[in-house]
């Protein structure tokens, strides 16, 4: 294989490395953009792994840095609220914002890795290979080896990013290297896909909201799609009475939906056929240190940090990253060996964050989100941001349509919280306090 010594590696070719890619050959630079499955553009698709992208803020203020928001904002369906199913009972709409018109939007993760392929492929000084899974990286030296159909082939970079998701090839190499640790906390729960297609052309179900069915200790979600599908995904235990395995037969499947989801059984005739054989992924968290060596290797995206999917959050942060580490570059005069030091400082804190509030968001989903309580929180809330636009903010709000680094969107959530109790601790002193003048008058 040619490959030039000034040449930057990107590993992966998924959603953060394509756009990395077009941000680099932005910067000038000369990209070779690494992939170990085939072109997925010409690929068949695994069955039950398409799983909907909720694209938000943060990641559409990465693709308008690129001019992509607009072609990939035409294949996005705005979802303005969740759509509450209960077992009994009518949906009941709750809406993300105060005054109900923010949205977040689902989109195919294949669609938008597509729009990304085509405009890295389209960008001058950038060549994409397929097929090539990285079976070695020298950490010190940029020197490479890819396993491919036709043999093993090397190649040198002067910089190499990994931005191949969680398994990432780049970060095991790393590991074998010592020069990182990694920790891998996985959850006691899998996902799996269905299909709810379209009723006589139309959606069968709201396309502008997000749909959960919270179970307790399970839920599933549908987003729309723009072939008037829905794609749905069961969040499960992988053990135990209520697991994945322990309905075996299509009677007990039928039967379970019937019980637990009982308005999505009419909906979605092949549910039986996708639950037997779309496969169960797994979930979890991934946290390593440092995410770069010598200022010449640096993972990104899901290969630095991967995160559960509760809070929609994983692709909006991975472009997040990339939009960091160009302002770090520009900070540092394109200086490597300055910037990457300088890109994991300013993100880890921040990448903490959103892992612990998407952990948080899975409860929150699957026990909270059709409890009165809860939603008499979301109407205090949004009472709250009405009457104190700009100054109270909810948390899902500054996750969702806000740039605010998330671990200021926790501080900041802290601080609104108890300014809010102490305000209502006062109004009920103040309370007690003409109480008892009252009481007082009445006794005189």
């Amino acid at each position: 294989m040619t490959s030039g010594r000034d040449e930057i590696a990107v590993v992966g070719a998924g959603l953060a490395g394509c756009l990395l890619a077009c941000f680099l050959a932005r910067r000038g630079y000369p990209v070779a953009l690494y992939e170990r499955r085939p072109d997925p553009r010409t690929a068949t698709v695994e069955r039950g792994r398409s799983i909907n992208l909720a694209l938000s803020a943060r990641g559409l203020d990465a693709l308008r840095r690129i001019g992509l928001h607009e072609q990939v904002m035409a294949d996005a369906l705005p979802m303005r609220g969740r759509m509450i199913h209960p077992v009994a009972g009518e949906p009941r709409f709750q809406p993300y914002s105060a005054a109900g018109d923010r949205a977040i939007n689902s989109i195919s993760r294949g669609a938008l890795n597509n729009a990304l392929l085509n405009a890295a492929a389209a960008r001058p000084g950038v060549r994409i290979a397929f097929d090539h899974r990285l079976v070695k990286l020298d950490p010190a030296t940029g020197d490479m080896a890819f396993e491919t159909p036709r043999g093993r082939v090397t190649a040198t970079a002067s910089v190499v990013l990994g931005a191949d998701g969680a398994g990432s090839a780049v970060r095991g190499q790393l590991l074998g290297y010592g020069v990182l640790d990694e920790s891998l906390d996985f959850l006691d729960y899998g996902y799996k896909e269905l299909t709810i297609p379209p009723v006589d052309g139309e959606f069968a179900l709201d396309p502008a909201a997000l749909h959960i069915w919270p179970r307790g200790t399970s839920m599933m979600i549908a987003l729309p799609n723009p072939d008037r599908s829905f794609t749905c995904t069961l969040f499960w235990p992988t053990h135990g009475t209520a697991a994945f395995a322990s309905l075996s037969s299509p009677a007990a499947i039928e039967r379970h939906f019937a019980i637990h989801y009982p308005d999505l059984l009419p909906l979605a005739p092949n549910l039986v056929d996708d639950y037997r054989h779309n496969p169960v992924g797994v979930l979890g968290t991934v946290r390593c240190h440092p995410w770069q060596a010598n200022g010449r290797v640096a993972l990104l995206g899901d290969a630095a940090h991967a995160i559960v999917p509760f809070y929609g959050q994983g692709a909006n942060c991975a472009f997040e990253d990339v939009v960091e580490l160009d302002r770090c570059l520009d900070a540092t005069g394109d200086e490597w060996s300055a910037a990457l030091p300088r890109y994991q400082r300013r993100r880890q804190e921040n990448v903490e964050a959103i892992a612990r509030m998407a952990l948080a968001n899975f409860v929150e989903m699957r026990d909270r989100v059709a409890s009165p309580v809860f939603q008499a929180r979301r109407r205090i809330e949004h009472a709250l941001e009405r009457a104190l636009p700009g100054r109270y903010v909810s948390q899902y709000e500054l996750v969702s349509f806000s740039t605010t680094p998330y671990a200021e969107v926790r501080r900041r959530v802290r601080r609104q919280y108890a300014a809010v109790g102490a305000a209502a601790g006062a109004a009920a002193l103040l309370a007690g306090g003409i109480g008892a003048l009252f009481a007082r008058g009445r006794r005189g």
